[in-house]
């Protein structure tokens, strides 16, 4: 099962409303909220591979409040 975690920032504010958004999407896992460079880190998991970076590039990129990301995604050895 593919899986990544995005560490989020977000607009100044709008650390609350990210966070519930991401929190009620059904792919992520679990969310925390950091102090320094980045907001918020999510877990985020998928059926597929394709499934994955559809929900990073077309669902992630539309929460409004969010100013940035970056993706790691994980893989196994």
């Amino acid at each position: 099962m593919p899986e990544a975690f995005v560490l989020v920032k977000t607009e100044p504010s709008h650390e609350r409303d990210v966070y519930l958004a991401l929190t009620s999407h059904e792919a992520v896992k679990e969310v925390h909220a950091l102090y320094g460079e980045f907001d918020l880190l999510a877990h985020v998991s998928s059926d597929s591979a394709k499934n994955l970076t559809a929900l990073l590039m077309k669902e992630f990129r539309v929460i409004q409040g969010i100013r940035d990301t970056q993706t790691m995604i994980a893989v196994e050895y």
